[in-house]
């Protein structure tokens, strides 16, 4: 349902952006990078959030992380991972596969300045082999997302998640 859901997205805002389905698994930041022939950094992911009553998609680059403090000067509380459960039910996508495009219901989506570097990026595309290249204004555009700069660049290489 979610990787159709997906394809309806698309097929109605950008009929021309193929949906990516791999054999192997690009559920997290370095299986996608591999899978798509891309460096980490370049993998759009999307982390569900709540902060107070408000909960939210925020895209930022594979290699960054969250960075509490500039989100609670954004946003005014801070964030709070929601659960695998949560996520499906708000999204419709499996954890691996979450994205901003054919949601399940209508959320806030906040792509993070950490993507504006690259002229195409890869977030998943609703099943966790499945994925989309998008220029990342494109994709803020198509989803209707708001820019902000709530991430920080890992330390030493140090891994994220």
């Amino acid at each position: 349902m979610s990787l159709e859901s997906v394809r309806a997205f698309f097929a109605i805002r950008a009929p021309e952006i193929e949906v990516i389905v791999t054999e192997e698994s690009s559920a997290t930041v370095a299986l996608a990078a591999e899978a798509h022939g891309v460096a980490p950094e370049q993998i759009a992911k999307t982390i569900c959030v709540r902060a107070g009553e408000m909960t939210a998609l925020v895209v930022m680059s594979g290699a960054s992380r969250l960075d509490n403090r500039k989100f609670r000067d954004r946003f005014g509380a801070k964030p709070r991972m929601l659960g695998s459960e949560e996520v499906m039910a708000i999204t419709s996508h499996p954890i691996g596969g979450v994205c901003p495009f054919g949601l399940a219901t209508p959320v806030p989506v906040y792509c993070d300045v950490s993507l504006r570097r690259f002229s195409e990026v890869v977030p998943a595309a609703g099943a966790i082999n499945a994925a989309v290249r998008i220029d990342p204004d494109r994709m803020a555009g198509l989803t209707e997302a708001t820019w902000v700069d709530v991430s920080q660049e890992p330390a030493n290489g140090e891994a994220t998640f």
